[in-house]
């Protein structure tokens, strides 16, 4: 298993399609992907668990990714929000 915090760095935060952009790397994934905001788990395969976080900019999130794939889809989640989910950076 792979734990890792991110910081959220974009200006909105995780919204509708930054919460897209997660779960099109989770669902394909092979592991068992949890995020983890603000003391609550949501399994992070679920754009609308994703979202109900209300993850908000200058925070930051926790995976954990449990499985064959795990060290790649943690790679890709950290792309994506050092990527700031392609918006302008702050």
């Amino acid at each position: 298993m792979i734990i890792k915090s991110i910081p959220v760095t974009n200006k909105l935060g995780v919204h509708a399609r930054p919460a897209g952009m997660i779960v099109n790397i989770t669902g394909r994934a092979k592991s068992d992907v949890t995020i983890v905001y603000d003391g609550t788990r949501a399994n992070a395969k679920s754009i609308l668990n994703v979202m109900m976080l209300a993850i908000t900019p200058g925070s930051s999130v926790q995976f954990e990714v449990s499985g064959d794939d795990e060290q790649d889809i943690m790679v890709q989640l950290e792309q994506l929000f050092h990527d700031n989910f392609n918006e302008e950076a702050n």
